[in-house]
């Protein structure tokens, strides 16, 4: 049988593309799906709501209102909560599985939301900054790789994107909740408090949700696995994925007992894979995706309009921009494949940022035109547009996928956290480097970093698009170590014209 024929492949996915079909008509599927991306809408919300919460808790509290460093400190007490959570999520999706980690990121976030809304003054705001940051950094790790694990391969990369979907749904919704917020008592405590529903939810529902199969099979516990697996394949295929497991989960569970975090640079094939996974997280941060969404009331005020309401439309409209973007990258993720859509994606993201770069070099010598705030709003639009349906969720979801069983978790881990270290790295150092050198430059500086990025992606990042996880640790042992393990065919199928 050759490799175009197996049914994890993209060659028996064009001769039966209804095959595709029936796994989005899986209520199976899609409901697993769908309930662990609420974790994603966790993330998301937390991001977007702190920014229309702080306004209001800056008016409560004025020992706020004249520290800059409280305001920081609130806003990225977050990050350094989500660093940790993903740096230990890694290791608590290995050892107590996907279900049981994403249950403990849902009681953790549940309590941080609580704290905050209860918060008496803004150092107990920190504290629930922190906890709500711990349950969205486990949570990063754990969607992606719970969602790709129960995943048939042909839409693996779909029904993962469907996360970032959710992140960039809950940034929506954040923005949303603090309008519907604003005339209410209590503003910033419902904004911050609310947050606690949708994990709630979550957590009710996934009482009800399978383990993940294959991390099932690695524990030896083969007759819960397959009863899962009955649930997602078809009788042909579920002998087939029964078949992949059983080959590769006795040296996945032998070599997971005594897996550290230093073993992933002391294996080749991981080495690499690693390289590749958080590579594209770190890029997808220092390209600047967060600065952009901040300096857009800036961009607005550029073009002429000054008030908070026309401020507050734009970032809805951005909101609404970015997660229909996400819509778009569930479909072209499967079809376009992972590596030519991120490179499609930072082409464009060049181009937008040197758009950018010009309107903000041409308003500094001419304040009086507004050609250039309009141009600044053009060269905003078209980022957004190149980059959440490519550069948001092919790095999310390539780490879902490229690292061997044993190692997923710690890997994810270990990727997500350089997201969430890059995250902050650039929302402390914008808006002084902002200052140092000017907007203009700043933008040309990460423009810079998305040519960068492009090179990456062209020499490191496989195409991964259909492949099963068998298939693509053969593609990993290949680069390795040559052709010794006659995957050739893996390779060039990986980067064929779909």
């Amino acid at each position: 049988m050759t490799i175009e024929s197996l049914p994890g492949s993209s060659g028996y996915l064009d001769l039966f593309p209804e095959r595709r079909m029936s796994y989005f008509s899986n209520t199976y599927v899609l409901r697993l799906t769908v309930i662990a991306g609420i974790g994603g809408m966790l993330f998301g919300y937390d991001t977007g709501v702190i920014s229309g919460a702080l306004l209001y808790i800056k008016d409560e509290f004025e020992v706020v209102n004249q520290s800059s460093f409280l305001q920081e400190t609130i806003v990225s007490m977050a990050l350094v909560g989500a660093i940790i959570g993903a740096a230990s999520g890694g290791w608590i999706n290995d050892a107590y599985g996907r279900k049981k980690a994403t249950l403990i990121a849902d009681v953790v976030f549940t309590v941080g939301s609580v704290v905050m809304a209860a918060a008496p003054d803004p150092y107990i705001i920190i504290l629930g900054r922190f906890l709500v940051g711990l349950g969205v950094g486990v949570a990063s790790v754990t969607a992606p790789v719970y969602i790709a694990e129960a995943s048939p391969s042909e839409v693996r990369g779909a029904l993962v994107s469907t996360n970032v979907l959710m992140i960039t749904g809950g940034q929506f919704l954040s923005y949303l909740v603090n309008l519907a917020f604003t005339e209410v008592s209590g503003t910033w405590r419902w904004m911050l408090g609310v947050a606690a529903v949708p994990a709630v939810v979550q957590f009710c529902f996934m009482l009800c949700m399978p383990e993940s199969p294959r991390w099932l099979f690695m524990k030896d516990d083969k007759d819960k696995a397959i009863m899962v697996l009955a649930k997602i394949y078809d009788i042909a295929r579920l002998e087939d994925e029964i078949d992949h497991l059983s080959a590769s989960s006795e040296e996945d569970r032998q070599k997971q007992n005594n897996i550290r975090y230093l073993d992933v640079f002391k294996s080749k094939e991981i080495r690499l894979a690693f390289l590749a996974g958080a590579g594209l997280q770190a890029f997808q941060q220092f390209t600047g995706i967060n600065t952009v969404m901040y300096y857009s009331p800036t961009i607005v005020q550029m073009a002429g309009f000054s008030s908070n309401q026309i401020a507050l439309l734009l970032s809805l409209i951005i909101a609404a921009m970015n997660a229909a973007g996400s819509i778009l990258g569930i479909y072209l993720i499967d079809h376009f494949g992972r590596k030519k859509l991120a490179l499609s994606s930072l082409t464009g993201v060049i181009v937008s940022l040197a758009i950018l770069a010009g309107a903000f070099f041409g308003q500094s010598s001419d304040s009086s035109n507004s050609f250039y705030g309009w141009l600044a709003v053009l060269g905003l639009a078209l980022y957004i547009c190149f980059f959440s349906p490519g550069m948001g969720p092919v790095p999310w979801t390539v780490n879902s996928e490229v690292y061997p069983e044993a190692y997923r978790g710690i890997c994810s881990g270990m990727a997500a956290t350089v997201n969430w270290v890059s995250n902050l790295i650039v929302a402390q150092t914008f808006l002084s480097l902002a200052s140092a050198v000017g907007t203009g430059p700043t933008f040309l500086i990460l423009g810079g970093v998305a040519v960068a990025a492009v090179v990456f992606v062209i020499l490191f990042v496989p195409e991964t698009k259909g492949l099963t996880f068998v298939e693509v640790e053969q593609v990993w042992k290949q680069r390795a170590w040559g052709s010794s393990y006659n995957t050739e065919s893996l390779l060039e199928q990986g980067n064929e014209t779909p």
